[in-house]
């Protein structure tokens, strides 16, 4: 089966990639730009230039290919809105899709997302899970709701460094989900014809609050958090501002976001559907106190090491001083 990854290049679409090589997939990447991308041809994927909001470039992209795996989502950095990409791109993604006769469509969506029709993505999404439904394609929907490598930056590395830990009051508990793990359910989707047609949950085993999150970074470092609260208010008067230039829109956008996680309401949702039909052991899932206790060990190592080698530096230094004194 040769497979077709959109959005390669980012957090979870390099995972499944990954997980697509080593299961044997041919795999196909459409990428916006080669170079940025060429660590996945190193990899062993084939990279073609394309991009969803230029229709015209998508079905040689799809020439000889059987499925896809759409993981693609504007970036808040993007020159292009999240209308234009997650909208726009994927409907002529879907469209060209279905005229190249294209086997098995996956497609990632967000939980609860038509909880939330008031935020662009959430809605995007939502009408986007209707399109492909009625386009006559055997699709798969899956539906993570927090990556657990959003972690590191946003309270693993703050509390290491002794700086501050933004949160907003009242957040709601996620239950968040190693990405090498979201890419084997993409990939298993694949080679499951039960899946057809279904909208499935792909979440960790516990939401965690963010309280509960700092507690766990605190005792893995051995280091006080310090932890700043941000009003929602704030975070809202932010946006409206962000909406009135153009090249902030997108940054607008995923202030919106946060209206999801200020609702306090749990992010998650049961899995047991998912796993049965997909075949998969939820004990072979990385728990979030394993994946932060194997990155806090694997830096305070490194650290470690750059202590001594510093030390060994510094002892090294006085001896020749000793032996080669100044007159």
């Amino acid at each position: 089966m040769s497979v077709l990854i959109v959005g390669a290049t980012g957090t979870l679409g390099r995972q499944i990639t990954r997980r697509a090589l080593d299961e044997g997939y041919k795999v196909r990447c459409l990428v916006r730009s080669p170079r940025k991308a060429a660590f996945l041809k190193e990899w062993g994927a084939e990279l073609v230039t394309g991009n969803l909001c230029y229709p015209e470039t998508l079905p040689a992209a799809l020439e000889g290919v059987t499925a896809i795996i759409d993981a693609a989502t504007a970036r808040a950095t993007d020159s292009l809105s999240i209308k234009e990409v997650d909208w726009t791109g994927k409907v002529n993604l879907i469209q060209a899709a279905k005229k190249a006769g294209i086997e098995r469509y996956i497609f990632f969506s967000i939980l609860d997302a038509e909880k939330f029709p008031k935020v662009p993505l959430m809605e995007i999404k939502t009408c986007l899970e209707k399109f492909l439904a009625e386009s006559g394609l055997s699709y798969t929907i899956l539906r993570p709701c927090g990556f657990l490598q959003g972690l590191i930056g946003q309270y693993a590395i703050p509390i290491l460094e002794g700086q501050s830990v933004w949160v907003m009051g009242n957040t709601a508990p996620t239950a968040y989900m190693d990405t090498i793990d979201i890419a084997k359910f993409a990939v298993q989707a694949l080679k499951v014809p039960e899946s057809i047609g279904k909208t499935l949950p792909v979440v960790g085993s516990k939401a965690w609050s963010a309280d509960e999150i700092i507690k766990v970074c605190e005792r893995l470092s051995g280091k006080q958090a310090k932890v700043t609260k941000t009003p929602i208010a704030v975070v809202r008067i932010s946006r409206r501002i962000a909406q009135f230039f153009q090249w902030t829109w997108n940054i607008a956008d995923r202030l919106a976001f946060t209206e999801v996680v200020a609702t306090g309401r749990p992010l998650t949702a049961s899995m047991d559907e998912t796993y049965e039909v997909l075949g998969l052991d939820p004990q072979e899932m990385t728990t979030l106190e394993s994946y932060l206790q194997e990155y806090f060990s694997r830096i305070l190592k490194k650290l470690k090491e750059v202590e001594y080698a510093q030390e060994q530096a510094k002892k090294k230094k006085e001896r020749t001083k000793k032996a080669y004194p100044r007159f």
